[in-house]
């Protein structure tokens, strides 16, 4: 079952292995996920999925289709954010009410975690797509402009795509193959190995690696 979890990213830190080496880790925070609605019917949605939520909402937040939403798969109160995942099929799914926490994953799993990158604001070429740049010397005029980006002759044109200035960040962005350092469930987080996008504060999605095998155990 490819089941994931809806957290919060805490921060960073460091946390020391067995053999005295360090790590550079990232605490998300994954207690409260609830399952909010198990879709296994063909004939009726279409598709295989549970629908999951985190982080309690005030109900004079929602609206009265959501808040029936919530009370009609017996949610313990409305979510913030939610999330669907697809299933293979319609066997071991939880039940609605059920909640998840940090035991659904175990320490050396392989995971995905996707979340929106920081903004970085209008940001020239070089910083935005990684340019060289020009020479640096005094007598030349431009250092971290784009250049030529076009021609009078053959194609004659500015090509569709072509990378200029502009936003930088604000993006939908997946972290692969990542591990799960430990799973603390009696707090409420997972630590996992390097860096995963967003701010501190933003939602992030934890999945199952779809590149990597998870352990036997889990």
């Amino acid at each position: 079952m490819s089941l994931g979890l809806i957290g919060k990213k805490l921060g960073m830190t460091q946390i020391y292995k067995a053999d005295g080496s360090a790590v550079a880790v990232t605490v998300i925070s994954v207690a409260g996920n609830q399952v909010l609605q198990v879709k296994k019917s063909a004939e009726k949605d279409g598709y295989s999925a549970v629908q999951v939520g985190f982080d309690d909402q005030k109900e004079k937040r929602m609206n009265k289709a959501q808040l029936g939403h919530f009370k009609k798969w017996g949610a313990e109160a409305p979510k913030r954010k939610i999330v669907e995942f697809r299933v293979a099929g319609d066997d071991q799914l939880p039940q609605a009410g059920a909640k998840l926490g940090p035991e659904a994953f175990v320490a050396g799993a392989p995971v995905d975690v996707i979340g929106v990158t920081k903004g970085k604001g209008f940001q020239g070429v070089v910083k935005r797509h990684n340019f060289a740049g020009q020479p640096a010397a005094h007598g030349h005029m431009m250092h971290r402009r784009t250049g030529s980006i076009g021609c009078r002759l053959t194609p004659g044109l500015v090509w569709k795509n072509q990378k200029m200035p502009g936003h930088m960040g604000v993006v939908r962005r997946t972290v692969q193959n990542l591990e799960i350092v430990q799973s603390r469930p009696e707090e409420g987080v997972l630590l996992v190995s390097g860096s995963v996008p967003g701010n501190k504060g933003t939602y992030v999605i934890i999945r199952a690696a779809k590149k990597k095998a998870q352990p036997e155990n889990k």
